[in-house]
């Protein structure tokens, strides 16, 4: 435990003894956004970022320890754990160190090199090893043994090579010297697999293509997997080959001190040092170093999944309205589904505004009075197929029955089929047709996008960058800690949240979230939060990690509806007591409350940080930390891609935000794209200093390709345009955007845009 906290503490810049508290809060079955809320003085103020990598850590370092201590036992079971090799394994702090240490003990299958020290083959090789000046051919006369498979003097000197180059392979000082070597000067090379140019032309790119191999970006890296694994390209490693010998043969001379020259035996130690490279260090250190990039890649891609995830579960609710959902369709109709304000489903239809059946005057009437009878304040139109149709369907409406005070909004439908589809669904709606389904969902998103979008798999909702190529079981695990971090940062109303909702609130299974509304429906609504521990298996524990973020609205205490825990609520006792207020009239009293001081209120539980974040609470009691609602609005005549002119600026809606720039909708039914190196005036490493998924931005068509569907779009708005539609241009190389091209704010270039959309297309 002591040296783990060490590590993390290091890591993560802070105390040992913050490390150790929440070591032993995550292990008595605390959950980081609890921790993080509710435990501040116990880690001296961790937040749930340091956490959640401290949580990662911990797994990691232990299953470190767990492999050492294995290690430890098997190498001691064979008599061969000197003190030399215990503290080596004891100081290793990877998995590769640990496992290169206990390569030339690990058990494995009956090689050349032991057959050949079965043979008695090993004097042999030593002793030209220690001594070249020997004669190989006439030391290998005596250990001719035709009874041992030995018959001549080339099969003697042949297992005597398999015997070094074996040992030299399990070296693990030397491993680690090519290893970084490599990681230093190896180029990643890609070929396209001779006759497959036409069906691997989406990899177009990559079919002559190299690049250092520890500065290959994570996008380039899976795209070249994929076209690896799609059979069409061939990856490998190169550094420095262009003379007789690889640069690594002569690191591995040095390492073992061989001064090869002319003496009998150095041709031959010569043979043995270039077998050790070509036939076991080369191929392992190539699938152990392209396998490290693409776990760097994949980790990248997970992160960036995740921070898109976030954006898009923590954009701004238009608020409990009543609320109608299209999802549009032209042949096959426009679903409608009319949701009150508590996101209850009243009414459902099917319009056929299009083609073929053209019922313009019989849908808006259609659509009037179901706005009418549900007094409707929000149309919530997916943006899938004929959405700009059926937003001009509503602008009509709208123009047509000015009595309607409804605000019409597009929201992405990313995920809505999938959850028509789902067993969750089908149990919320079980006579509901399937088509239908899908605008409930798209009329609750807009309500509160986090209420409904955790009812989908997060891998659904598509905001990923190649997240089909990365490890699902690690991808599902990181997101989930995402939706898990924003629902309990939200908060979550005990009287209304749904199962999935209820499932990710901290200390909460999905047994506990059906006992939950189970309760509700039996007994009707909490009216205070001490009744959640009526509910069936609902204990203290459980109670403890989930009370604060349970909110119950208008209930018995106004400070159930807050994020003050009832743990704490003697500590506004005592705040009521010295201000002489009723809680009612201490609730927001914000001019009030900016005179107290919070170490006035502490005791030995409750600290400065725990009453500070109480008095900001009770000035703002239940305050949501997503950003007010905003949405884009679309321009007029601008409905598909054959519209669009470069120079056009429009206002778009921020969709997904990859390592190389930014997607916006800009309402034509296919995302431009923002190369990161048109967001901004500015250098920047990552789109996401400047962007976020659900952002509303003003940008400036700069290129159309409507044969391949690409729209090249810029936020610099000063930046020169094509003067008329033409393809983008392919190119294998990025552009280089540095930092002198940004102080002369020169234009964007078409290759740069060319191979990010290159990459968008194989995402």
């Amino acid at each position: 435990m002591t040296a783990i906290s060490h590590i993390i503490a290091q890591e993560l810049q802070a105390r040992i003894e913050q490390v150790d508290s929440a070591i032993r809060l995550l292990d008595d079955g605390a959950t980081v956004p609890f921790i993080a809320r509710y435990r501040k003085e116990v880690t001296g103020g961790l937040d749930d970022t340091q956490l959640r990598m401290l949580e990662q850590r911990l797994g990691y370092l232990r299953e470190i320890e767990e492999r050492r201590q294995s290690i430890l036992s098997s190498i001691e079971e064979q008599g061969k754990l000197s003190p030399a090799l215990r503290a080596d394994i004891l100081a290793a702090d990877t998995k590769t160190r640990l496992e290169d240490l206990y390569l030339p003990f690990k058990p494995k299958r009956r090689t050349k090199g032991q057959i050949a020290i079965e043979a008695g083959l090993e004097p042999l090789a030593d002793t030209l090893l220690a001594n070249p000046l020997l004669d190989p051919e006439s030391e290998a006369q005596a250990f001719l043994n035709p009874e041992q498979n030995v018959p001549d003097i080339k099969t003697a000197l042949d297992g005597a090579r398999y015997i070094l180059m074996e040992r030299f392979a399990e070296d693990a000082a030397l491993l680690e010297k090519v290893r970084s070597y490599l990681w230093q000067h190896a180029e990643l090379q890609a070929h396209v697999i001779p006759g497959k140019e036409q069906q691997g032309v989406k990899f177009k790119d990559y079919f002559e293509h190299q690049e250092p191999l520890a500065k290959v970006p994570s996008h380039r890296m899976l795209a070249m997997l994929r076209g690896r694994n799609e059979g069409f390209l061939s990856l490998n490693l190169r550094a420095g080959e262009d003379g007789a010998a690889h640069p690594c043969e002569g690191l591995i001379a040095a390492h073992l001190n061989l001064a090869l020259a002319n003496r009998p035996a150095d041709r031959w130690l010569s043979g043995v040092v270039s077998w050790t490279w070509k036939i076991k260090l080369a191929p392992q250190m190539e699938t152990e170093l392209i396998g490290r990039v693409r776990e760097q890649a994949e980790e990248e891609a997970i992160r960036v999944f995740a921070s898109n995830l976030k954006d898009l579960l923590m954009a701004a609710p238009a608020g409990m309205k009543a609320t109608m959902g299209l999802d549009p369709g032209i042949r096959t109709g426009v679903k409608v589904a009319v949701v009150d304000s508590t996101g209850k489903l009243v009414a459902t239809d099917t319009v056929y505004p299009f083609e073929p059946r053209l019922q313009v005057e019989a849908t808006l009437k259609t659509l009037a009075t179901l706005c009418e009878r549900y007094k409707v304040e929000l149309i919530s139109i997916g943006n899938g197929t004929a959405s700009r149709e059926t937003d001009r369907l509503v602008g009509e409406l709208l123009k047509r029955y000015p009595g309607l005070a409804a605000q019409k909004v597009v929201v992405s439908e990313a995920g809505a089929s999938v959850y028509s589809a789902s067993e969750l669904a089908a149990q919320e709606f079980p006579q509901l047709d399937v088509s239908l389904r899908g605008a409930v969902s798209i009329a609750r998103r807009l309500q509160d996008p986090l209420a409904e979008l955790v009812k989908i798999d997060p891998k659904s909702i598509g905001v990923g960058q190649y997240q089909h190529d990365v490890s699902q079981s690690q991808l599902a695990k990181n997101l989930d800690t995402v939706v898990e971090d924003c629902v309990n940062a939200v908060g979550v109303d005990a009287n209304t949240a749904s199962v999935p909702l209820l499932t990710r609130v901290s200390g909460l299974t999905k047994t506990l979230a059906q006992n939950i509304v189970l309760h509700r429906d039996e007994h009707g609504p909490f009216s205070d939060r001490q009744q959640l521990l009526k509910v069936s298996r609902l204990g203290p524990k459980a109670f403890e990690q989930c009370a604060g973020f349970l909110r119950i609205a208008n209930g018995n205490n106004p400070l159930d509806a807050s994020s003050v825990h009832p743990e704490a609520y003697p500590v506004v006792e005592r705040i009521l007591a010295r201000t002489s207020k009723p809680v009612s009239e201490l609730l927001g009293n914000g001019e009030l409350l900016r005179t107290l001081r919070a170490a006035d209120f502490t005791d030995e539980r409750f600290g400065i940080p725990t009453v500070t974040d109480i008095i900001a609470e009770l000035d703002k009691p239940g305050r949501d930390p997503r950003p007010d609602f905003r949405t884009a609005t679309f321009r007029d005549g601008v409905e598909s891609i054959k519209d669009l002119q470069p120079g056009m600026v429009l206002e778009g809606c921020v969709t997904n935000v990859a390592n190389f720039g930014a997607f916006v909708d800009i309402g034509v039914h296919q995302d431009g794209l923002v190369h990161i190196s048109a967001l901004t005036d500015r250098f920047i490493k990552d789109p996401r200093e400047v962007v976020k998924a659900g952002d509303i931005v003003r940008v400036k068509v700069v290129e159309v390709d409507e044969a391949r569907k690409r729209i090249a779009l810029t936020m610099r708005l000063q930046d020169e345009t094509a003067t008329k539609s033409v393809p983008l241009q392919q190119s294998a190389k990025p552009a280089k955007i540095g930092k002198e091209a940004q102080r002369n704010k020169s234009p964007v270039t078409s290759n740069a845009f060319a191979e990010a959309f290159a990459n968008a297309k194989r995402r």
